[in-house]
């Protein structure tokens, strides 16, 4: 299997650092941000689109798939890249988050955990065996360990026992995955407890994954609060494997967790808000929809690059989006998806550059106006 991670620059004056990781599906410069393909799609956008915005890898979910086709059709059809006609990499999360969302529809137990379909309420059974078996099925270049992630508030005891569980199940992950084509990722948990955090750091350090997520974070808990666990995390994590923060998109937190050592992120964000109306530009987000901008003539953002701002208006795109025509949501979609990823590049340039801290300085400045 060709995976293989490589620290090639890390800044002068913080723990961001660049990198290449190395898949059979082609090469992923990090820091990177992966746009979520939740059904086997980025919502509205095709694979081309993504291309063109700059996506290098993009993630499926494991629990969605599994209802619905079916990772056996999915394997039938020659795996996740053919089905959905994406030559580039492919992460795969496990589903213990999304059945971790479930809340009163899953039971959790040493074994694994019953669920309830949020599709039809059938009854079903996700174990870390499961896990494996589905994302092996599914083909993706990078596999997640099944894990528990504890909500937000989550007390002391609950949280440790949530972690401990998490490093049985990372470890009958391990014993279980056998593909050799597929990269397995443990996922580091402990909810805001820097004692927790460590211990799991450790735990999972031990079994030589190839790479490590953070789970638990982005759940609701104050962002403060997420980048005080960063930083006291990090230093206990291998420095030579990829360190993945999942579940977090937003401009801000996309810089803040660069500067403390993360290099890759996934999140929903950029698509959902976009059907929603919402647009991200240097200057904060705009709600696209709003009367202000019925007869504003210019791109969302002057100088993007992306296909929607080369081509059309606010006013254009204001009066798709109230018309409910689905070329408004692929436009504020298209913009959103290169915007994060555009920010990524200007990051790693300035990493390269060894001006992070600047540009973050000049980012929110504007940002925050």
């Amino acid at each position: 299997m060709a995976f293989k991670f490589s620290v090639l620059k890390t800044a002068s004056d913080s723990r961001a650092r660049l990198g290449i990781i190395e898949t059979n599906h082609g090469l992923i410069e990090t820091p990177v941000f992966m746009p979520v393909g939740t059904q086997a799609t980025v919502k509205t956008m095709t694979p081309d689109e993504l291309v063109d915005a700059g996506a290098e890898i993009i993630l499926s979910n494991t629990y969605h798939l599994y209802l619905r086709p079916g990772s056996e059709i999915i394997k039938a059809a020659g795996g996740l890249h053919k089905f959905m006609n994406w030559s580039r990499p492919i992460l795969t999360d496990s589903g213990g988050f999304q059945i971790f969302s479930l809340g009163k529809l899953r039971n959790i137990t040493e074994e694994g955990v019953v669920f309830r379909s949020h599709l039809d309420g059938s009854k079903h059974f996700i174990g870390p065996e499961e896990s494996m078996e589905i994302q092996m099925e599914l083909g993706s270049d990078i596999a997640m360990a099944f894990d528990e992630c504890p909500p937000y508030p989550a007390d002391y005891n609950y949280t440790r026992q949530s972690a401990d569980l998490t490093y049985r199940w990372a470890k009958r992950c391990k014993t279980r995955h056998n593909s050799s084509e597929q990269a397995l990722f443990g996922i580091v948990q402990g909810g805001m407890y820097h004692d927790l955090r460590r211990t799991s750091a450790y735990q999972l350090g031990e079994l030589d994954f190839p790479g490590y997520g953070i789970g638990g974070l982005s759940v609701g808990e104050p962002k403060p609060l997420m980048y005080e666990v960063l930083s006291e995390l990090i230093p206990h994590m291998p420095e030579d494997k990829p360190r993945y923060l999942m579940g977090v998109g937003s401009p801000d937190c996309l810089i803040e967790g660069v500067l403390r050592g993360i290099d890759m992120f996934d999140c929903v964000l950029p698509t959902r808000i976009a059907r929603h109306g919402t647009v991200m530009t240097r200057k904060g987000n705009l709600t696209i929809r709003d009367r202000p901008f019925a007869k504003d003539f210019q791109p969302i953002e002057p100088g993007c690059s992306c296909y929607t701002c080369k081509n059309y208006s606010r006013a254009y795109i204001r009066h798709l989006l109230k018309a409910k025509e689905v070329l408004g949501i692929r436009l504020t979609s298209i913009h959103n998806v290169t915007f994060l990823l555009h920010l990524m590049e200007d990051i790693r340039e300035a990493i390269r550059s060894d001006t992070l801290l600047e540009f973050r300085a000049k980012f929110f400045a504007e940002y925050a106006g």
